[in-house]
């Protein structure tokens, strides 16, 4: 028996997105300021007595911990993008973190929900200038961290662009975007409360700010949600490549279409024909189709003329 390589048959399963490196670091810095904030946040309220300072130090440490959460993730996938106990690659690790990042976002919205009306039903005094001075500071570092986690990887070229969409960036982005939100509507609210006495509005505004963090982070477990759970990413695209491989007779039937990571898709089709290719003739077909990184051909002689079924 001969002993032949299969070497050139193989391929990688790295399915890591084109900027995860990039995203990576520019993670890690938020991280780093995020934190260097709550600390500041929570030493400086504890030294000055200031309570809203503590807490606002304390609250801005969950998303610390999300953010820090997006971080492993981007070194976890990077670590053991070769590890072949991962059948198909360490892609999925942003999903599964932007999922976990959505969920704990919910429950800080929840939070801030219950502390809100528990306001509105029990006012407090507010030490206006202090509770603005800090939301004011707390949201020059997350409109910086929004700045740093933007997604600027273009696709104009891609006609299935958000394919390619980081959805582990994407909920660090959404993790600092909500707190610049609740900081904007609290200073609108505190200024508000201020100048004419509205006490109530200050609650008010962050149930507000509540229902909008809630959608965001429901969006948040859809999308990252979808991919863990293999959703079909694209219906048209499942169309395209029926389109393209039912030519000359061949007949498809079986298709599963999903997402290994970002910009990288996994399709496994089952054909059935009367005079049957070899995979590489069907794999030909789909090669100008962007983003399909692991293609699997199965392929089958229809029997039906050969062998009628009986009557």
């Amino acid at each position: 028996m001969h002993s032949h390589s299969t070497a050139p048959w193989q391929h990688t399963h790295a399915f890591l997105g084109d900027s995860h490196d990039h995203h990576a670091r520019r993670t890690w810095l938020v991280v780093l300021l995020t934190a260097v904030m709550m600390v500041g946040e929570i030493v400086g309220g504890s030294i000055f007595g200031s309570m809203a300072l503590v807490a606002d130090g304390w609250h801005m440490s969950t998303h610390a911990s999300a953010l820090a959460i997006a971080g492993f993730a981007y070194l976890f996938a990077r670590r053991h993008v070769d590890d072949p106990r991962f059948s198909l690659g360490t892609g999925k690790f942003g999903d599964l973190a932007a999922f976990t990042s959505a969920i704990i976002l919910a429950m800080i919205a929840v939070f801030v929900g219950y502390e809100s009306i528990l306001r509105l039903l029990h006012p407090v005094v507010i030490r206006f200038d202090e509770a603005i001075f800090i939301a004011g500071l707390g949201l020059g570092v997350n409109l910086v961290s929004a700045w740093l986690l933007r997604d600027d990887h273009r696709h104009e070229h891609s006609e299935h662009s958000h394919h390619h969409h980081d959805h582990n960036l994407k909920a660090a982005y959404v993790h600092v975007l909500a707190d610049a939100v609740t900081s904007i509507l609290a200073i609108a609210g505190l200024l508000a409360a201020r100048s004419f006495g509205w006490v109530w509005i200050d609650p008010v505004v962050a149930l507000v700010g509540m229902g909008v963090i809630l959608s965001w982070a429901l969006g948040l477990v859809r999308t990252s949600g979808a991919a863990l759970l293999d959703k079909v990413p694209d219906q048209h695209l499942v169309s395209e490549i029926r389109k393209r491989i039912e030519i000359d007779g061949d007949k498809v039937s079986d298709l599963h279409l999903w997402r290994l990571g970002p910009g990288h898709l996994a399709v496994i089709v089952a054909i059935v024909s009367d005079a049957p290719q070899g995979p590489s003739a069907y794999k030909e077909r789909l090669g100008e189709i962007e983003g399909l990184s692991h293609v699997t051909i199965e392929v089958h002689r229809c029997e039906a003329a050969s062998n009628p079924l009986p009557a």
